[in-house]
């Protein structure tokens, strides 16, 4: 694994960003549904220009597409965006046994599916916590060959307990519970825990519900995804850009500072007031970074 460059420092900017207050209006898309290789159907949506350059966007456990929302108001204007509910999430097919869960290949290939239903040619693949290491599995599936970029936002690149913050940990723990109050409590602490701005009372409410739509079968299969091969799939992208928050209460920040050890061409940048989601902390930042990322 090779050192990281002057050109990978961790970087953290000097002046701090503040969250739009009231949350900017997303433009209308078109919605579709996309069956999956082993025929669920998931739900997504297109915005913009097809001729622009394309970015699809791949969302955190226990959330939905409606996490870009800051990200559509504010791009669809430039770039053709997908986004779309993975499995087990929003209004996606839920299965009910944690098998369906537990195959890095099917996430994959849920990505390849939405790819090929919305004829994106040659997108940046942008994956939030979870998503990112669904993205690393697409590309041990499928390589980087015809993506323009990867971009990974509060990433999770690796299942392991000394990458995790101890309040990640025991989250983890409670929205596994078989217990329906405790799995309650894991879910409004994930909230809690995932941003380090305080979210707008319809905002929170949203993301409660969202959240709760996941059935406990997906909290069971997730964690058993295997992460053979998906190290070696994050070297592979000749462009590559992780952001991670100073304020992340879930995960360590080697979980993102490893991505430079494995990959030459990767970029790190910290957003110190921004906590596990960076692009909704610090969307302003993130949408101007993500633009420049997806047009160099």
């Amino acid at each position: 694994m090779a050192a990281a460059t002057a050109g990978q420092a961790l970087t953290t900017a000097t002046t701090a960003e503040a969250s739009t207050a009231t949350p900017p209006t997303a433009a209308p898309g078109e919605t579709l549904s996309v069956r999956t290789s082993d025929g669920l159907t998931l739900s997504a949506a297109v915005y913009g220009d097809p001729a622009a350059p394309e970015i699809l966007f791949v969302h955190g456990l226990g959330q939905s597409a409606l996490s870009w929302h800051r990200q559509i108001a504010h791009l669809a204007t430039r770039f053709r965006l997908v986004t779309f509910d993975l499995r087990g999430h929003g209004a996606s097919s839920v299965p009910d046994s944690p098998d369906a869960y537990a195959d890095g290949a099917r996430w994959a290939a849920d990505i390849r599916s939405v790819r090929e239903a919305t004829g994106l040619r040659r997108p940046t693949l942008v994956g939030w916590s979870f998503g990112a290491l669904t993205v690393g599995h697409y590309l041990k599936h499928y390589g980087a060959r015809d993506l323009h970029g990867v971009a990974l936002t509060g990433p999770v690149t690796k299942f392991s307990p000394e990458l995790l913050q101890p309040r990640g940990l025991e989250i983890g723990g409670k929205l596994a519970s078989a217990d329906l109050s405790v799995r309650i409590q894991g879910i409004r602490e994930t909230l809690d825990a995932t941003f380090a701005k305080p979210l707008t009372r319809d905002e929170h409410d949203r993301m409660l519900v969202i959240n709760s739509l996941s059935p406990r079968a997906l909290q069971l299969g997730y964690g058993l995804v295997g992460g053979e091969g998906v190290d070696e799939a994050f070297g592979e992208p000749a462009r590559l850009f992780v952001t991670y928050g100073a304020k992340d209460a879930i995960t360590r920040p080697e979980m993102a500072r490893r991505v430079l050890d494995l990959n030459d061409n990767a970029r790190l940048s910290v957003y110190p007031e921004a906590g596990h989601a960076p692009f909704y902390d610090e969307s302003a930042r993130f949408n101007r970074d993500l633009a420049r990322f997806v047009t160099t």
